[in-house]
């Protein structure tokens, strides 16, 4: 098979390739095909997967593509990884957030609205490219605000785009690391979950980025209240030592690592507040470092610098949400990065030779008919749920609606982006301020404006809303 790759420049390419390196059943990728528009940082990867595949003489072929045409021709699948504005853009989010006293997380609240309003029209120009090259190619989408994303492409592609995120599954496998250290759960039932085989099943439903862990079955019982009724197993791991046992006992679920941004605002406001540098800056200066660095470097050494700065970034990953929390280190095993791959990797050997796998994605509310995964949102609304992927594509598994406390944040949230979408396809200011105004995360109309304003005189691009 072969994959392409949009945005093959990009930091965390190496973690697919070698996701690629590892895998040797019948029917794998031999092929990666990388666009991207940046030369230099397109460079700086191949050099890095050459030392990868160095001494490997079943290594998938690297191929370079000027367009996005070339690379998606030929391919039976296309990854798209792309960052409209690049890690420039997340900074200045950021300091146009911190300016205006609000969150400026990339994906949640006003930095997921302006990304997304820069990012929708690319990835709508993407996918109608794609169709046109290639229409029996699956887009497997990874750009963030991932679901808003896959939401608007999906309107040309339909059910051959796929969202993922590696977030739900890094959950699953944090808490079921934490049974399993205590006996509560058979050794080694952690090992399959996310790779798309295994016979545990997730319970798990919301958006990208704002979901909740329900349940999880393990050979038919439910092993999640067990580990509820733990506080010192809660502990054991992010997500418990994140929000705190006492406010997941409340909860009676786990929630995604990112509704700490609504369960903890002020604090994660507070601590962004304090914070020597935003994390969009740190990663713009690293990222800055590194392609720079790497592009005077022999492919060997390019790779260690990148296993470098792989790591660091991964030990300050939501560090203020951490520093809010009272302050913790993230647990060695979660610096390993990663996890997106694998699910891509399932997706494709389940659709191209029929090898069923389940795993959570992004797909539309009730794709393939049957109920609504979330009863209050619309049928097309994209949803983050476990589903089951075949020849066919994904299709959806039955799970727990919402938790009622979740219900109203979620109907809210999924307004805004809707709204989002349709500001960026319209091309309207006014529809832009409802969105930014009624989102959870701002206090306001008039700040909602503010942010409108500043992120227009910040980013060009954005002229097109009017």
């Amino acid at each position: 098979m072969k994959l392409a790759l949009l945005g093959g420049g990009g930091f965390r390419v190496p973690l697919v390739y070698r996701t690629l390196l590892r895998d040797r059943s019948e029917g794998r990728i031999t092929q990666l095909r990388l666009h991207d528009e940046d030369p230099r940082r397109l460079a700086a990867m191949q050099k890095v997967l050459a030392a990868m595949a160095d001494g490997d003489p079943e290594a998938p072929e690297v191929v370079l593509c000027e367009t996005l045409e070339d690379a998606a021709r030929s391919a039976d699948f296309v990854f798209s990884a792309i960052r409209v504005g690049g890690t420039a853009g997340r900074a200045r989010d950021e300091q146009i957030a911190h300016r205006l006293g609000v969150l400026g997380q990339e994906t949640t609240g006003f930095g997921g609205i302006s990304y997304a309003l820069r990012g929708i029209p690319v990835a709508l120009d993407l996918a109608t490219r794609l169709r046109d090259a290639n229409p029996d190619a699956w887009l497997i989408n990874f750009t963030n605000p991932a679901g808003m994303i896959t939401e608007a492409t999906s309107a040309i592609l339909g059910d051959r785009v796929i969202g993922i995120c590696d977030s739900p599954i890094g959950l699953a496998r944090r808490a079921l690391t934490a049974l399993e250290s205590d006996g509560l759960v058979p050794a080694g039932t952690t090992a399959d979950v996310g790779t798309g085989s295994g016979d545990v099943r997730l319970d798990y439903a919301g958006l990208n980025h704002l979901g909740w862990l329900r349940g999880i079955d393990v050979d038919g019982t439910d092993v999640l209240p067990q580990l509820l009724a733990r506080p010192d197993l809660l502990e054991r791991f992010e997500e418990g030592r994140l929000f705190g046992a006492p406010w997941l006992q409340t909860l009676g679920c786990v929630p995604n690592e990112y509704l700490h941004y609504y369960y903890y605002a002020r604090e994660t406001v507070a601590a962004d507040d304090a914070a020597e540098a935003t994390r969009g800056v740190f990663l713009e200066q690293q990222q800055r470092d590194f392609y720079v660095r790497a592009g005077e470097m022999e492919p060997s050494q390019a790779a260690e610098l990148w296993e470098q700065t792989r790591r660091s970034r991964e030990e300050t990953y939501m560090a203020t949400n951490r520093d809010a929390a009272g302050g913790m280190d993230r647990d060695e095993e979660d610096l390993e990065s990663g996890g997106y791959d694998k699910v891509a990797l399932a997706i494709m050997h389940a659709i191209a030779h029929d090898r069923p796998a389940q795993l959570i994605l992004n797909v539309a509310n009730r794709s393939g008919g049957g109920e609504r995964s979330i009863a209050a949102l619309p049928d097309d609304a994209v949803v983050e749920v476990p589903c089951m992927v075949d020849a066919s594509g994904p299709h959806r598994l039955p799970v727990s609606d919402v938790p009622d406390h979740g219900r109203g944040l979620i109907t809210t949230v999924k307004h805004v982006e809707r709204t989002t979408i349709r500001a960026a396809v319209e091309g309207s200011r006014d529809l832009a301020i409802e969105a930014l105004a009624l989102h959870p995360l701002i206090d306001g109309v008039g700040v909602a404006r503010q942010l409108l304003d500043a992120t227009i005189q910040e980013f060009p691009e954005l002229a097109y809303l009017r």
